[in-house]
């Protein structure tokens, strides 16, 4: 990774600190919702190699009573570290606004993708610009409640 790659996420990660700081401490009041911009939920995950708790926020798309996370990473030749972690780890949390939900991770099958998709580029059509930008098949996350 080139230096001003290596800049840009070094400030990206400061930022996602900065933001579930704020949306854990106000319950979701700030950071769940920005004008012009997807909702936000916060995702727990556990590294798949290191073991390490994380939280990654993340937009959301609602699709009841699931909720679908995109692992677009704007873009980037590969998948981002929460999908990983996701894949090893599938029991998990999220927040979403103030409520806190146990979930299970699971990858979209193509048939739950075709229909998706088209629903999560509506939230945010960068992703679109997204899939253009890059050779791999951009998953979607489904996260299903868990009792």
């Amino acid at each position: 990774m080139d230096r001003d790659a290596q800049s840009t996420w070094t400030w990206l990660n400061r930022g996602f600190g900065l933001h579930t700081k704020l949306y854990r401490a106000t319950r979701g009041m700030i950071g769940h919702r920005f004008p012009g911009a997807p909702p936000m939920l916060l995702l727990d995950h556990v590294g798949a190699r290191s073991g390490t708790k994380r939280t990654t926020p993340l937009a959301y798309v609602p699709d009841e009573p699931n909720v679908i996370v995109v692992a677009s990473k704007g873009g980037h030749p590969k998948h981002p570290a929460w999908y990983h972690n996701l894949v090893a780890n599938p029991d998990t949390t999220i927040q979403v606004g103030s409520e806190v939900r146990p979930v299970r991770a699971r990858v979209a099958t193509p048939e739950e993708r075709e229909r998706l998709w088209p629903k999560a580029v509506s939230f945010y059509k960068p992703y679109a610009s997204y899939q253009e930008r890059t050779s791999r098949e951009i998953p979607l996350v489904i996260l299903e409640p868990r009792t």
